[in-house]
C-alpha cells in the first residue's frame, strides 16, 4: 500500500481519536491552515493563539462557531476545563498552547521568528511534537531547535507545503532513483526587486486583500532567500555566490541555463540552491539532474522529461499551509520529519541595508523600509559577522550604513529575547542551556 493510501487510511480511523493541535496565528497562513485542518478528518485545532483575540475568534466563527463555542482564556486551567466542555480555545498566550494536555502536536502558522522559535521551543519542553509552517523561524535558529528536540525525545519538523517541504520531497524521490542531484530550486512568482517596499507594492497588495508588507518580502526576495536558505540547511547543497543567480529561464531552457560550467551553463559545482524568475516555473519547485547513463538518457527522453545530459524535474506548484496538515499527520502517526536542518550550518539569510540608515533608527520587518535578505554561504557570513535577518526586526542600529550594506552584529543593538538566545546557544553549540 502507497504511503499516500496508508494516510488516508489512518484518516478514517483516527475518526474517533484524532490528533490535537494547538496552532500560533491567526493572519492568512494561519487561517488558512485552521480552515484546511477542519477539512480534514483526524486531527482538530482545540486551541488558537493570536495577538489579536478578535482575529483568532473570527477563524473560528467563519468556521461555524457560534461565539458561545468559543472560550477566550489566559490560563492553564481555564484552557482545559474549555475543552472538556468541547469549546474551542483562543488565547494570546504562545507558551500557554504547550501546556495544554490536550494537545498532541503545536503548530507555528506565522513569519515570525520570534513566534516560531517561543511555540517550538515551550512545545519541546512540554513533550510536544512541533510542526513549523514558518521557514523564517527555521532558518534563524532551526539547529537549536532540532537538538532541543532529540535532547527531549520529542519530534521537530518544518511542513511540507512551502517550497522548502516540497523540494526536500522532490530531492529524495530524486536521489532514490539515483539520479545526480545539481540544482535544487524554486520559481520565484514575481521579478525580484530587493528595494521594494510596501508603498511601492501596496495597490497589487490590496487588490489581492493582501498585507502590503508581506507582499513586499516577497517581491524584494527576502522570502526566497529564507526559502532556499532553510533547503540549503537540510540538504547541504549552498548557494554558489551571494543572491544566488536568479536567472530568467522557462521550463523548456531550465536545464541547459543550470547546467555545470564545463557544459555551457551557469552551475559552478554540482550541490547548488537557487531560484529562476519564469512565467512558466513561478509557484513550482525543481531538482535539475545530470545524468550519464545513455539508456536512461534515451528512455527520459522518450518519456519526455527533456533531452542531452541534464534533465529537470519539476512540480508546478506548492499548496502552502494548506498541505501542511500532511506533515503533522506524518509527524504523529509515523514519528517522520518532513525536513529538518543538517548538524552543520550550510547557509544563512544575511539583514542588507535596504536604504541608507541612520543611527538610531529602528529596523522594521520583512518586507519593510529599512532592510532585505540575501542568502550566502553560513561561513561567508560568519566571517563578516553579518546579522542573521531572521534577528533584524526590532534591531537598532548604532551607526550610520550606507544602502545595499551588510548589516553586521556590531551595527545594531539588539533586545533580549527568547530567540536571540536560542540564537546564541546555537552558535556556541551549547545544547544543555536554557533558553527560557
Amino acid at each position: 500500500m502507497s504511503r499516500s493510501a496508508g494516510i488516508e487510511g489512518e484518516n478514517r480511523y483516527m475518526k474517533d481519536r484524532p490528533i490535537r493541535l494547538g496552532v500560533s496565528g491567526a493572519g492568512w497562513i494561519g487561517s488558512g491552515f485552521v480552515t484546511q485542518v477542519e477539512r480534514m478528518p483526524g486531527m482538530e485545532v482545540v486551541a488558537l493563539a493570536d495577538s489579536s483575540i478578535d482575529r483568532a475568534c473570527r477563524v473560528f466563527q467563519d468556521l461555524g462557531y457560534d461565539q458561545s463555542a468559543i472560550a477566550v482564556v489566559e490560563t492553564r486551567r481555564g484552557a482545559m476545563e474549555a475543552i472538556e466542555k468541547g469549546k474551542k480555545v483562543v488565547t494570546e498566550s504562545l507558551s500557554l498552547l504547550s501546556e495544554i494536555d490536550w494537545v498532541d502536536v503545536v503548530v507555528d502558522a506565522t513569519s515570525s521568528p520570534l513566534s516560531g522559535a517561543t511555540v517550538a521551543y515551550y512545545g519541546i519542553r512540554n513533550g510536544k511534537m512541533v510542526v513549523l509552517v514558518n521557514i523564517e523561524a527555521d532558518a534563524t535558529v532551526g539547529r537549536a531547535l532540532r537538538r532541543l528536540a532529540e535532547k527531549e525525545g520529542v519530534l521537530y519538523t518544518v511542513s511540507s507545503g512551502d517550497e522548502p517541504g516540497c523540494l526536500m520531497e522532490l530531492f529524495q524521490f530524486v536521489q532514490a532513483l539515483r539520479f545526480e542531484p545539481i540544482v535544487l530550486g524554486k520559481g520565484k512568482n514575481n521579478p525580484l526587486d530587493p528595494h521594494a517596499t510596501p508603498d511601492t507594492v501596496r495597490e497589487h497588495a490590496l487588490k489581492q486583500k493582501k498585507d502590503p508588507f508581506q507582499v513586499a518580502s516577497y517581491v524584494d526576495g527576502t522570502k526566497t532567500m529564507f526559502e532556499m536558505c532553510c533547503c540549503a540547511n537540510a540538504t547541504g547543497f549552498a548557494p554558489a555566490k551571494r543572491g544566488m543567480f536568479g536567472p530568467r529561464a522557462e521550463l523548456d531552457t531550465i536545464s541547459q541555463v543550470f547546467a555545470l560550467q564545463e557544459d555551457g551553463g551557469l552551475t559552478p559545482f554540482p550541490g547548488i540552491v537557487d531560484f529562476v524568475q519564469s512565467q512558466s516555473m513561478a509557484g513550482g519547485v525543481f531538482v535539475v539532474v545530470r545524468v550519464d547513463h545513455e539508456r536512461i538518457r534515451e528512455d527520459l527522453e522518450y518519456l519526455k522529461v527533456g533531452k542531452g545530459k541534464y534533465f529537470t524535474f519539476f512540480r508546478p506548484y506548492h499548496l502552502w499551509f494548506l498541505e501542511a496538515p500532511l506533515s503533522v499527520l506524518r509527524a504523529c502517526r509515523y514519528r517522520e520529519p518532513t525536513l529538518v536542518p543538517l548538524d552543520r550550518p550550510v547557509a544563512e539569510v544575511v539583514a542588507v541595508a535596504k536604504k541608507d540608515l541612520r543611527a538610531g533608527e529602528v529596523l522594521d520587518d520583512f518586507g519593510g523600509f529599512t532592510f532585505y535578505g540575501v542568502l550566502d554561504r553560513a561561513d561567508v557570513a560568519h566571517s563578516l559577522r553579518a546579522l542573521p535577518a531572521g534577528l533584524a526586526p526590532g534591531a537598532k542600529v548604532k551607526r550610520d550604513l550606507k544602502k545595499d550594506s551588510v548589516i553586521t552584529w556590531d551595527d545594531v543593538e539588539l533586545e533580549e529575547t527568547l530567540l536571540l538566545r536560542l540564537r546564541l546557544m546555537q552558535d556556541e553549540g551549547d545544547w544543555g542551556g536554557d533558553a527560557s
